[in-house]
């Protein structure tokens, strides 16, 4: 299952609801239309149809089948939004998602073992990968393809080439970071 928003808060007073996407692609909430999906409560997990998806700045306004007023809205507060493998977009070539990359074994290109890349930081520009070694403090490598050579998911495994000081540049600074599930 992919996440793909976050209920945030009531969009007025029949049932509408402000969804905060989690998905790298917003305009996707409109491929839905008409689609079931699941609704994943504190409680529950249940499928429940789109009716309408519609941008607003940042968000997106979701009406769902069944919820027709401001207190039902109120009821899904912090629920997730979530679809199927099969129902998310392609990916292009060298594209990964982000879940089927943490936990990766990190070698560097000698196949010197590095770590697991533990968590994937996306920024407005690339995004970073924590790797998180067995002897040391976690650090961060770039996502760009000087750094990162290979990636074979089916071994599990990425290859990397680490540019001298990258690690203790990096140390002490990934105790906070912004991450989010991408599609």
């Amino acid at each position: 299952m992919f996440e793909i928003g976050i209920i945030v808060k009531p969009q007025g007073i029949r049932g509408e609801l402000r969804v905060l996407p989690t998905t790298d692609d917003p305009s996707r909430f409109e491929l839905l239309i008409g689609k079931e999906i699941f609704l994943v409560t504190k409680s529950k997990q249940s499928t429940v149809k789109i009716l309408s998806a519609r941008p607003h700045k940042n968000i997106i306004i979701v009406q769902l089948e069944g919820v027709t007023t401001r207190n039902q809205a109120e009821e899904l507060l912090q629920s997730t939004l979530q679809i199927p493998d099969d129902m998310a977009l392609p990916l292009d070539e060298g594209e990964y998602f982000v879940r089927d990359l943490v936990g990766l074994d990190v070698r560097t290109e000698n196949g010197e073992p590095v770590g697991k890349l533990t968590r994937v930081m996306q920024t407005n520009a690339i995004d970073v990968y924590v790797i998180s070694p067995p002897d040391g403090d976690d650090f961060m490598i770039p996502a760009i393809k000087s750094v990162v050579l290979n990636v074979s998911l089916a071994e599990k495994k990425m290859t990397v080439r680490l540019m001298e000081g990258l690690r203790e540049l990096t140390l002490g600074n990934s105790r906070e970071p912004r991450s989010r599930n991408s599609l």
